[in-house]
């Protein structure tokens, strides 16, 4: 059994069909035959399928291949609208191909030969993009909310009085955040012992910006009750409106208070390769770490995610352990990964990057995220134009919030939730929720190039023909 599974005839064999499934998906889904985007069914029913699927034992792993394409969320298909995942490029799921099955981890350079020396040519790109000098470069690590705590990490050994990584937090420490900012933030200052009295959240303005103008106050309130305040994190987009916070005030705001400045451009950094919207993060050069997702606007399939240090001597202060084993020295060298991430074994992800910069360039990106940001202006104009919707904020990224607005429903948050539902059981469209001050609020992630202006008009369509509109 073993020699035939390793044999490479039968790997030629299966790596054929399954080629010849995914370009008939893809295929499928250019063209738009395949009907659902969503094939959803209750979590009980997909257990009880796969269930059913186990219980027959070894077989046709081909037909295994089918069902799981079928039984999927398609990100391909031009009315995928849900969450902030890419439909990744073929090109750079065959690098996926390749890395899988060579399994190189990344933890020492005898182990990455290869994914090193592209992870540090790929870091210095984006570094080069967002506006750093020569002393700059980061590392890749497994999504954002991992880069996130690492950043912070690094933001506690470079800002925190004495050595916390040794003797452990000698302060009440706290980090300043925008009260839209993702999850994560919230959830790495508590890993790291903060508590929720080290998560000084600021306020938002109507454009679900981070106000600046209360850094101040909020900052001398918190040091007021004793809190060592060492970060402020800014977000470049948030996760629910995509919103850009004022990247200049809050950098002359740390400047001020010679705190670091993390930026979580996890899902709009990307607009660092646009010429036409990359004002939306002026000052981001003035951070002292920045994270921005590959698998987000930058068409690489999830996880790979660039931590990116202005000075990257500061990535080596965040975990000063040694492990005689795998390195025999101390030394700041770039080739051993290990020595700046959580993952040892780390997934050789900067040879997907590579592919599509080898295959296509960076303009693929400029084209990418210039074309989803357009589009996203185009469907609110769209929106504005309806009596009866409502649109929360003008996007300033690709994504879009609004809601069915109807005055004489009793209860428009129900009504707006219906909706989504709905559309998520009839699975011709994914979209998904949010809420904004206390109301229900569809959610709209413009992630595929494909999608049109016609598969916009048609989703308003359907989700009017949930909520009928009342004959005048």
């Amino acid at each position: 059994m073993l020699n035939d599974a390793y044999s490479a005839d039968t790997f030629r064999t299966h790596a054929h069909q399954l080629v010849d499934l995914l370009s008939d998906y893809l295929q499928q889904t250019e063209n738009r035959q395949l009907e659902k985007v969503i094939p959803y069914q209750s979590p009980d029913d997909s257990l009880a399928y796969w269930n059913d699927d186990f219980a027959q034992g070894p077989g046709d792993v081909d037909d295994f291949f089918r069902k799981v394409i079928k039984q999927s969320t398609h990100l391909h298909h031009p009315r995928y609208m849900g969450h902030q995942v890419c439909p990744p490029l073929p090109i750079a799921a065959m690098a996926g191909l390749l890395t899988g099955l060579l399994n190189n981890g990344m933890a020492v350079y005898e182990m990455g030969l290869v994914s090193n020396p592209l992870e540090r040519i790929v870091s210095e790109l984006l570094a080069r993009r967002i506006g750093f000098d020569e002393k700059s470069s980061g590392l890749l690590t497994s999504g954002g909310t991992l880069a996130n705590l690492t950043a912070l990490l690094a933001a506690r050994a470079a800002k925190a009085p004495g050595d916390v990584w040794q003797h452990g937090s000698q302060e009440r420490l706290a980090v300043m955040v925008s009260a839209e900012a993702h999850y994560c933030i919230d959830r790495s200052a508590r890993i790291m012992g903060f508590g929720e009295g080290g998560i000084i959240k600021i306020p938002v303005n109507a454009q679900f910006q981070m106000r600046t103008d209360l850094l101040e106050q909020y900052y001398q309130q918190a040091t007021a009750t004793g809190l060592t305040v060492i970060a402020v994190i800014a977000s470049a987009s948030s996760t629910s409106t995509g919103a850009y916070d004022n990247l200049e005030a809050v950098a002359d705001f740390c400047d001020k208070h010679s705190l670091w400045l993390h930026i979580d451009g996890a899902h709009g950094g990307g607009v660092v390769f646009s010429d036409t919207y990359r004002h939306l993060v002026k000052g981001m050069d003035r951070a002292n770490s920045v994270v921005i997702d590959w698998h987000k606007m930058l068409m690489t399939p999830a996880l790979a995610t660039s931590l990116i240090f202005r000075r990257n001597e500061d990535s080596f202060r965040t975990f000063h352990q040694q492990a005689q084993y795998l390195w025999a020295s101390s030394s700041e060298d770039w080739f051993n990964s290990g020595k700046r991430t959580f993952e040892c074994t780390k997934l050789m992800m900067s040879v997907k990057i590579y592919a599509i910069l080898k295959a296509y360039g960076e303009a693929i990106f400029t084209e990418n995220v210039d074309r989803l940001y357009d589009l996203a202006r185009q469907f609110a104009d769209r929106i504005r134009q309806h009596p009866q919707l409502q649109l929360a904020v003008s996007p300033q990224s690709n994504i879009v919030c609004f809601r069915y607005s109807n005055s004489a429903s009793a209860d428009l948050n129900q009504a707006n939730s219906q909706i989504r539902q709905e559309l998520l059981q009839e699975g011709r469209f994914y979209i998904v929720q949010t809420t904004l001050h206390g109301e229900v609020y569809l959610r709209v992630s413009l992630m595929n190039p494909l999608t049109t202006l016609d598969d916009l008009d048609d989703l308003l369509g359907a989700i009017l023909a949930i909520v009928p509109v009342p004959r005048a």
